[in-house]
């Protein structure tokens, strides 16, 4: 079952998915999907409340970017990276392993 369709994801815009007890951040960016850790590592908020550019997001609470394809904190505040999952596309169909 996928979680996701391809064509619900706009580039840059992040959406909050609920799977297996975690809530999980996806974003689409270009033609390719990635899936991190909703929470960001510094403080209790929502990265897919952020902004996307490029590979990295922003968390709307106190700026802290963090890399889509790794999960690294690229800009203080955050130092800890946040947890990533593969994703499969298969045509429409978007599955994170979570």
């Amino acid at each position: 079952m996928s979680d996701l369709s391809f064509a619900s994801l706009t580039p840059g815009k992040p959406v909050k998915i609920e799977k297996n007890g975690r809530s999980i951040c996806v974003t689409r960016v270009q033609d390719e999907v990635f899936a991190i850790d909703d929470t960001c590592s510094h403080s209790d908020a929502s990265l897919a409340e952020g902004d996307v550019s490029d590979f990295k997001i922003e968390c709307w609470l106190h700026g802290a970017e963090f890399d889509l394809r790794t999960g690294e904190a690229l800009t203080p505040p955050a130092v800890a990276p946040v947890k990533v999952y593969s994703v499969i596309v298969d045509g429409d169909s978007v599955t994170v392993d979570a």
